[in-house]
């Protein structure tokens, strides 16, 4: 029988779909007081990966991706897919949504994000929220899956992934997981 062990903290990184680059500093302004400061950042830029947001987000939505620097327990993505639920509807108007927030952790293995929606490869976590194993690391690279969104395949995000990884790997080693401060 194998023992009960905590897993090590994660980073969390949020994915943000916008109507438009100039959103950018606002909506990170009210991530940063909900998750704390920034330890990596990319975009904004075009998103042209698909056209689903588009009746939402207008005909050219910008990608934000976000990693913070307060590592997590894991178990904390159910409340924070929630939470970012609950910001994306307070900020709604006649069109819609103003933009997209999708959670996700990263370990030093893999990268998961939080949805909704079930699928037979996503497993249920709790309180309506479904976890997706979205990138796996191995050979210096994160890798996707055959049912990978096709933006987290493209090389355009592998740095900012890998930078992400190297931070969380130096903080686990060093023991800073709780902010710059500890």
């Amino acid at each position: 029988m194998g023992l009960y062990q905590t897993p090590a903290p994660v980073k969390l990184i949020i994915a943000v779909l916008l109507r438009n680059a100039a959103q950018a500093p606002a909506i990170t302004e009210l991530l940063c007081k909900n998750f704390g400061p920034l330890e990596e950042q990319l975009g904004p830029f075009p998103f042209t990966w698909t056209h689903y947001y588009q009746d939402e987000l207008g005909q050219h939505p910008q990608r934000l991706l976000l990693g913070f620097e307060e590592l997590i327990p894991r178990e904390n993505l159910v409340q924070i897919k929630r939470l970012t639920n609950q910001i994306e509807e307070a900020n709604r108007d006649s069109q819609g949504r103003n933009f997209n927030l999708d959670p996700g952790v990263l370990s030093l293995g893999q990268f998961f994000l939080a949805t909704t929606k079930d699928q037979r490869h996503r497993i249920y976590l709790g309180q309506g929220i479904f976890g997706e194993v979205t990138l796996y690391f191995k050979d210096n690279t994160f890798n996707p899956f055959y049912w990978t969104y096709r933006d987290y395949k493209s090389e355009e995000y592998q740095p900012f992934f890998k930078e992400a990884r190297y931070h969380l790997a130096y903080r686990l080693k060093t023991g800073r997981i709780y902010g710059s401060k500890s």
